[in-house]
């Protein structure tokens, strides 16, 4: 859901903002604030918690969280479910940019 940031209802960068918050970890509410707000890493220092940022349409627009093997949690978009996506699948491979961990 647009805008959504409690389990009735995530966008991406929601459901990243939710998740740190459970653990007492506070980051940025949105894609472009968690880009310049957390630390970047690269694909192969990838840890578990890690925001994975992609370039959809053209744009850096969406996030998801590194749960590990290459697969990641995010809420895909508007009217669809939360779920594990894989950074091998084609679509993701070629959308990934960087990942960013909080200081």
């Amino acid at each position: 859901r647009y805008g959504g940031s409690s389990p009735s209802g995530f966008d991406c960068s929601g459901l990243v903002h939710y998740s740190y918050a459970k653990t007492g970890v506070s980051v940025p509410r949105t894609t472009a604030t968690l880009w310049s707000g957390l630390q970047p890493v690269s694909e192969r220092n990838l840890r578990t918690g890690d925001v994975l940022f992609f370039r959809i349409s053209g744009k850096m627009s969406h996030v998801g969280l590194y749960i590990g093997d290459d697969r990641f949690v995010h809420a895909p978009s508007s009217g669809r479910v939360v779920e594990v996506g894989s950074l091998r699948s084609d679509f993701y491979a070629d959308a990934f940019i960087r990942a960013g961990r909080p200081n």
